[in-house]
C-alpha cells in the first residue's frame, strides 16, 4: 500500500501530495523551492513574486529554477473586477507557460480561457472551490482537478467540512485536493486516506524558516488556536479567516455600511471589491514585513492548533512523507 502514490503525484511527477498553495504576501522564492525541492510542489503567488518580493516575473520564475528543478506552480487569481489585472493575469500564464510551468491553480473566477491555453502545452489546471455548484462550472471549463476549500482554511474559507465537500464533489470524479485545517501529519494521514489526492497547506509554511514574513507572524500562528481564528469582511470585502488579534478585537470585523451595499450592486460589487484588493495589498503586505508593531491583519487558518513551532519547510515535507509511510506500514500488516 503506498499512500504518497495519488493521481496528484503521478499527474505532477512528485514525491509527496503536499502543496504549498500560494500566499499573499508570504510565498517568497525560497519558501517555494524548498517544499519542491523536498518532494512536494510549491505555488508561485505572482503578486507576491513580483509587487512583495520585487522580481520581474519571468526573472523571478527563474531564481526558483536556480533554488529547485522539481516541479513548481503558478497560482492565477482570475476575478473579472479589473481589466488591468485581467491583462497582467494572461501575460503571466503566457510566460509561465513559455518557461515551462505545467500546473496551475485557479481561483474567483471562470477557468476556461486558462485550460484552453495550459492544455495544448501538456499542462494540468485545478480550480479552488467551496461547494460543489462551483466544481461544476470549474468542470465546465475543463479542469482537471480541484482544490477543496473548507471551514477551516486561512485566506477567504468555505463553510463546509472536508468531509462534506469530499462526499459533494466526489462523485464529478476528478481529483480532490484538501486545503483547510491541514497543520500536523496526524491530518494529513486522514485527509489522503479519506480519498483525498493531496493536501493544501498554507498557514503551516508561513511558520518556516525560509518565509521571509515578520517573526511576529510567525509568533502569532504559533500562539493562535482554531477559536481565534475569525472572518473579517475589512480586507476584501467578502470574508478572509485572520487571527484575532488586540488590534481586531478593537477594529471590528465587519466592513461598513456603504461598502456592504456596494458589494451588494451587481455593477458596484466589482468596483468595491478592486477597491478592497488594492487596500488588502498594502495592509497584509505591510503586517507581514512590519509584524505586530504595524497592528494589522495576519491571515491564517484553524490549522493553527497543529503548529508548534518554526521548522525548515523541506523538514516538514519529509516528516508528513514520513507519517504517510508510517500509515501505510501499518496497513500492511495482516491482523
Amino acid at each position: 500500500m503506498n499512500l504518497s502514490s495519488t493521481p496528484l503525484t503521478q499527474a505532477l511527477g512528485i514525491e509527496v501530495p503536499l502543496i504549498c498553495g500560494a500566499m499573499y504576501p508570504c510565498s517568497n522564492p525560497e519558501l517555494v523551492a524548498a517544499v519542491s525541492e523536498a518532494g512536494g510542489i510549491g505555488i508561485v503567488q505572482p503578486m507576491t513574486l513580483t509587487y512583495v518580493c520585487g522580481w520581474d516575473f519571468r526573472k523571478g520564475l527563474s531564481h526558483i529554477r536556480s533554488l529547485t528543478d522539481r516541479p513548481i506552480g503558478v497560482n492565477l487569481i482570475i476575478e473579472q473586477s479589473s481589466k488591468v489585472y485581467l491583462k497582467r493575469c494572461e501575460e503571466w500564464l503566457d510566460i509561465s507557460l513559455e518557461e515551462g510551468i505545467t500546473f496551475f491553480v485557479t481561483a474567483l473566477g471562470k477557468p476556461d480561457w486558462v485550460v484552453r491555453r495550459a492544455h495544448p502545452e501538456g499542462a494540468i489546471v485545478y480550480h479552488d472551490v467551496t461547494a460543489r455548484k462551483w466544481a461544476e462550472r470549474a468542470l465546465d471549463g475543463g479542469v482537471d482537478g480541484f482544490i477543496c476549500v473548507t471551514n477551516r482554511a486561512g485566506g477567504h474559507a468555505g463553510d463546509q467540512t472536508s468531509d462534506q465537500l469530499f462526499e459533494d464533489i466526489q462523485p464529478l470524479g476528478k481529483p480532490m485536493v484538501c486545503a483547510g485545517g491541514v497543520g500536523d501529519e496526524e491530518t494529513f494521514v486522514r485527509v489522503i486516506k479519506r480519498g483525498f489526492a493531496g493536501a493544501q497547506l498554507g498557514t503551516r509554511f508561513i511558520a518556516t524558516n525560509e518565509c521571509h514574513s515578520h517573526t511576529d507572524y510567525k509568533q502569532a500562528i504559533i500562539d493562535a488556536q482554531a477559536e481565534d481564528i475569525v472572518l473579517t469582511e475589512r480586507i476584501t470585502g467578502v470574508p478572509v479567516s485572520i487571527i484575532k488579534t488586540p488590534y481586531i478585537e478593537k477594529t471590528g470585523t465587519r466592513a461598513g455600511p456603504l461598502a456592504r451595499w456596494l458589494l451588494r450592486g451587481n455593477k458596484t460589487k466589482h468596483w468595491a471589491r478592486a477597491w478592497y484588493s488594492l487596500k488588502s495589498f498594502w495592509s497584509l503586505k505591510r503586517a507581514s514585513v512590519r509584524g505586530m508593531s504595524y497592528k494589522d491583519y495576519f491571515q491564517a487558518g484553524k490549522s493553527v492548533e497543529g503548529i508548534q513551532s518554526v521548522e525548515p519547510a523541506g523538514d516538514i515535507v519529509r516528516s508528513y512523507a514520513q507519517a504517510l509511510s508510517e500509515q501505510a506500514s501499518k496497513s500492511s500488516i495482516p491482523d
